[in-house]
């Protein structure tokens, strides 16, 4: 494992701090400087960027963007054990990270930018990466506040993620993050790469925004894909029976077979979908 700076490595830092992994907490500690450092490259030119890590633990990524030349990190922890470890980062770097403390589900990212592109950039705790997910890509105001997601999750919920028709990780995460953004897995990370280990494999995907989606609205097409999904082996006319009466008309009116599932329909036949669910 090679050095990124000449700070202690991990397994120190952990052991001085006593910061076993808390199950509680989603937390798997990424302990291969190598592995944050290629995290870090693939989120892109930070530069001019402010970077915005959620989870940071003993700060392995949080060094790696640094030393990767972000202009500034705004790293976000709620496990208070974690801080004087960032604190001895911030005195590494000085004015060039910034630690809160509080739940991130909390955090008012948005407001965080200080007028430059935000690059969001996590390996995030496990329990609440898919809800922090849906809360960026399902922001009222597109395009959005964020330039780019750079994010680790398990690798079954990267696919769903990245997932398009067909696919049997196909589902309404996948028609939501289609829809506004461009989404991509750049690399798997093994079990072994944590600690402690998790018992699946993680995913590193890449999300940038869709400038121009399809017209939709959003709590249209989130009605209409939680129908379909919610009954993913039912027929659309089925499925969709409980938004209105005569769903199997409106279905038609698509251009979509009534008795066609939910995982054949493509996104734009998902927004032609929810506009005509949506007229009274």
């Amino acid at each position: 494992m090679s050095q990124i700076d000449d700070m202690p490595p991990l397994r120190d830092v952990i052991r001085t701090h006593g910061l076993d992994a808390k199950k509680s907490l989603g937390q798997n500690f990424l302990l291969d400087l190598n592995l944050t450092s290629r995290i870090a490259r693939a989120a892109g030119d930070l530069a001019n960027a402010t970077v915005v890590e959620v989870g940071p633990g003993p700060g392995g990524l949080t060094r790696a963007l640094l030393a990767n030349g972000a202009r500034k990190v705004i790293a976000i922890e709620k496990d208070s054990r974690c801080l004087p470890a960032l604190a001895e980062i911030s005195a590494r770097y000085p004015g060039r990270l910034d630690v809160i403390e509080g739940d991130a589900l909390k955090v008012d990212v948005a407001a965080l930018g200080e007028g430059h592109p935000v690059r969001i950039v996590a390996n995030l705790p496990y329990n609440v990466g898919t809800q922090l997910l849906l809360n960026w890509i399902t922001t009222p105001v597109w395009p959005p506040f964020w330039a780019s997601l750079t994010l680790m999750f398990q690798k079954e919920v990267g696919q769903r993620i990245t997932a398009t028709v067909d696919d049997d990780h196909y589902g309404r995460l996948g028609v939501l993050a289609g829809w506004r953004t461009r989404a991509r897995i750049l690399f798997d990370i093994g079990p072994q790469a944590f600690t402690p280990p998790p018992k699946v494999t993680s995913a590193v995907v890449h999300l940038e925004p869709n400038p121009e989606p399809l017209p939709c609205a959003l709590a249209d097409l989130e009605r209409v894909t939680a129908a379909a999904f919610g009954q993913r082996r039912k027929m659309l006319r089925a499925s969709l029976k409980g938004l209105k009466p005569d769903a199997e008309q409106r279905i038609a009116n698509c251009g979509i077979a009534p008795t066609a599932r939910a995982e054949e329909i493509d996104i734009p036949g998902f927004v032609r979908l929810a506009a005509r669910f949506a007229e009274s």
